[in-house]
């Protein structure tokens, strides 16, 4: 029991740690799943509620570099809710973006 303890200190510190760094406004570079910030934030959009909007080009560009493999693992993490992020949103924007998200995804 004492481990869960650990790890749920260990994601709280690394959520605060992201939002953090977010909120910096870009002092420094925020690089996720190998979008940059610019990338994150063009998507932003449409991966928060109430009223997402479809992606936009600059977002379906970044997320064609995007490391999908990556990204897919925050899909059941604290770290995206804790940004704002819809979970479920950002799972169909590859779909949206018509890229193929990795199986399980």
């Amino acid at each position: 029991m004492e481990n869960m303890g650990i790890r749920k200190l260990v994601v709280v510190v690394v959520v605060v740690g992201m939002v953090v760094l977010l909120d910096m406004e870009g002092s420094i570079a925020l690089d996720l799943c190998k979008m940059n910030e610019e990338g994150l934030n063009a998507c932003k959009p449409s991966v928060t509620e109430p009223n997402p909007v479809d992606p936009t080009s600059d977002c379906c560009e970044a997320l064609s570099g995007a490391d999908l493999t990556c990204l897919c693992s925050y899909k059941n993490s604290v770290v995206l809710p804790a940004l704002g992020i819809d979970p479920d949103l950002a799972m169909a924007l590859p779909a949206k973006c018509n890229l193929t998200a990795p199986s399980g995804c």
